[in-house]
């Protein structure tokens, strides 16, 4: 490969008396002249190459005919209305319709394919009115975590004069007088904002419906603390704010403002706290009266749900209701007077239904291991809405009546695919330290364990998310053309409660990547596959994964496919949201952490004249939560180093960010470009080791 020339620069840091060169800090800066030319000319040569790519034509028609088929997310009641999303296929965009409890076909009311040609702006956030009659959404333009929240009246469909900027990491909580709702917004810049700049002072605003966003309502701030974000979310019974204080990781404070009548609520009203340290999580799930019911981590590390009073709101008072079990407790919704529950077990989904007291009335039967996602139910009524995937079972709208335990499939889609010729199972593996991890392997049925199959290891570990089944087209062409499809559970995720979590953070981050590089020798050593027929692969936490195993132990692939990855953990904190990041990485401000961080950045880990395997770093122009200069530098500095002969490239999408709203056009542009270069580098791969072998045997 001929890459375009990379210019470096003079630039040194120093760490706590240790000198570090930043050759490429120049590329940091995304609203340069200079970067936006690298970026040209690297896509030309990445977008040649990848064009070349035999089979990658053939991709990119395949995903466009399985992407084909008609989808609906989860409805969601207000008043006697009910609202869902629907894609015909190929829409870029999903569209939010509405309809009565017997319309299933119900009327749009909201398209976002129309906010512009390309599909490039999307709807990222939405909630509506109690009564079903007004809906606030909040609009993203090419990807950007920034948000623009406007109004629309659902009977007329038209837009009302309400425009609110500088949203972000925010809900949308409506008042229940249907007069107006909560959100959260970053101050203005005074200048033109670029998609690098670190987010501070976070604050808790209403907006009263019809007024200038100048005159909205600040609710709390915390101006000592500017790192800190604030979210408010109002009780369904409208009686109560409830306001989330986050700075790093899952803990949070939890404070409350009584708004005394919902029909009148007192904006005026003191905001009082609950939880005033960064101890653990708590989320407020509901409420009878005073007596909030809330999930939580605190002295149970798989979560529990408690009875907070605020009458007598002392912590020597609370109630646990449903105690801490072997498995991890994910998520709860209300319905009626029941607790409907989502555990992991063994990182696949178990639904229990409780009463209020925290008896156990019944386990829900589900299809096949999988996920249970999306859950939404009401208070007031019965029914509870969920979407269910797993590896080989396209995701499915179920209804569950919480009274009678009636359980069954709402809708579901028409994929055109066979799943009986596949099968999925976990396997368990042992890391480098002892622990026992599990491994989800998808494949054909007939599979022959000898190492010829090329297969993609996925992982992420980090930020207790955890990685359960989910079915994905771009993943069933991969089988579809004899590939492995293996998703590793490792530490650092939030498979098995917060002690999982735990340790994969800060000093224990390296046991994330023994538990990858355990995952890989596992599949190596059964016969999966072979290190000439696997692609490890990851996004952004996960994209840090596959560049520092890529680093540490370069022979253990033939492809490296890390995606929207944090690659420069010196300098991650001094970006946008990047510091919210600490509690699982630690910061190089501190000099314990700073040799932790330093010893495995993949950025900093990349060895002269050493045979990496065939890279294509992914990532866009408008990323504003990783930002694009950590794949910039990370590229750059592989293609200076790579000594061996496979291609080292970067893919930058334009006008696209981080992952979300992204239109389906653009989607399978990108799997196919992805899938392309895998599986054509693994198998150039293989034939460049048989021919070794063969000539080997000649002579």
């Amino acid at each position: 490969m001929t890459y375009p020339e990379t210019s470096e620069v003079d630039w040194k840091d120093v760490y706590h008396g240790v000198e570090v060169a930043d050759p490429f800090r120049w590329l940091e800066d995304d609203t340069s002249v200079e970067t936006a030319a690298w970026v040209a000319e690297q896509n030309a040569v990445t977008f040649a190459y990848l064009r070349d790519i035999p089979c990658r034509e053939a991709y990119r028609a395949r995903l466009t005919e399985l992407w084909n088929y008609t989808r609906f997310g989860c409805p969601e009641k207000r008043g006697d209305r009910y609202f869902f999303f629907r894609n015909d296929g190929l829409q870029n965009q999903s569209v939010l319709y509405v309809g009565r409890r017997d319309d299933r076909d119900g009327s749009v009311v909201l398209d976002p394919n129309r906010f512009s040609e390309d599909g490039t702006v999307a709807l990222a956030n939405w909630a509506v009115t109690d009564d079903g009659s007004m809906i606030a959404y909040g609009i993203s333009h090419s990807g950007s975590d920034w948000q623009e929240i406007r109004v629309r009246d659902v009977e007329s469909r038209a837009d009302c004069s309400d425009m609110l900027r500088w949203v972000k990491f925010s809900l949308i909580s409506w008042t229940r007088d249907n007069r107006g709702f909560f959100y959260s917004r970053y101050p203005a810049p005074n200048e033109a904002t670029t998609y690098s700049q670190t987010n501070q002072n976070h604050r808790l605003y209403y907006h009263r419906l019809g007024t200038d966003q100048s005159e909205d309502i600040l609710m709390h701030e915390q101006p000592e603390h500017p790192e800190w974000r604030l979210i408010g979310d109002v009780t369904q019974d409208g009686r109560y704010l409830v306001i989330y204080m986050n700075s790093a990781g899952r803990k949070n404070l939890l404070s409350y403002a009584d708004l005394g009548d919902p029909e009148h609520p007192d904006l005026g009203a003191p905001v009082v706290s609950l939880v005033d340290e960064f101890e653990a999580s708590f989320t407020v799930i509901g409420n009878d009266g005073p007596v909030l019911y809330v999930q939580s981590n605190l002295e149970a590390p798989r979560d529990r749900v408690i009875a907070i009073d605020l009458g007598d709101p002392a912590r020597g008072k609370w109630r646990t209701l449903i105690p801490e079990g072997d498995d991890v407790l994910q998520d709860v919704v209300m319905a009626r007077d029941r607790f409907v529950t989502i555990y992991l077990h063994n990182a696949h989904s178990r639904l229990r239904i409780y009463d209020t007291s925290g008896r156990h009335l019944e386990d829900i039967a589900l299809p096949v291991p999988g996920t249970v996602a999306n859950m939404k139910g009401r208070r007031e009524d019965d029914d509870v809405f969920y979407a269910f995937t797993s590896f080989l079972y396209p995701t499915s709208i179920f209804r569950l009546n919480v009274a009678t335990g009636e359980n069954g499939i709402y809708r579901a889609p028409d994929v055109s695919f066979d799943p009986n010729l596949y099968e999925t199972r976990q396997h368990w593996f042992t890391s480098r330290d002892g622990t026992r991890v599990p491994m989800f392997v998808t494949h054909r049925r007939e599979v022959m364990l000898d190492g010829s199959n090329p297969a993609i290891l996925y992982g992420y570990g980090g930020f207790n998310t955890s990685l359960t089944p989910f079915f994905s087209l771009s993943n069933l062409l991969w089988l579809e053309q004899g590939g492995i499809y293996a998703v590793a559970n490792l530490r650092g995720g939030g498979e098995f409660g917060e002690e999982w979590h735990q340790a994969g953070t800060v000093e224990r981050k390296q046991n994330v990547f023994d538990d990858f590089i355990a995952a890989a020798e596992y599949l190596i050593a059964t016969g999966f596959t072979s290190p000439e027929n696997l692609a490890i692969q990851g996004g952004s936490n996960g994209g840090l994964l596959v560049g520092a195993v890529m680093c540490q132990h370069p022979e253990l692939c033939a492809v490296a496919l890390p995606a929207v990855g944090v690659m420069d953990m010196l300098r991650y904190h001094r970006f946008t949201i990047g510091s919210a990041w600490s509690s699982d990485y630690g910061v190089s401000d501190n000099p314990d952490q700073f040799r932790i961080l330093y010893a495995y950045s993949p950025l900093h880990n990349l060895r002269p004249r050493t045979r990496y395997p065939a890279t294509l770093v992914t990532t866009a122009d408008h990323d504003d939560r990783v930002v694009p200069a950590h794949s910039f530098k990370f590229a750059a500095m592989l293609q200076k180093c790579q000594g061996g002969l496979a291609p080292c490239l970067i893919r930058v999408e334009t006008k696209a960010g981080h992952g979300g709203g992204k239109p389906i056009a653009m989607i399978i542009e990108e799997y196919a470009d992805v899938l392309a270069f895998a599986m054509y580098n693994v198998r150039s791969s293989t034939l460049k080791k048989s021919q070794k072998s063969k000539v080997k045997r000649q002579k």
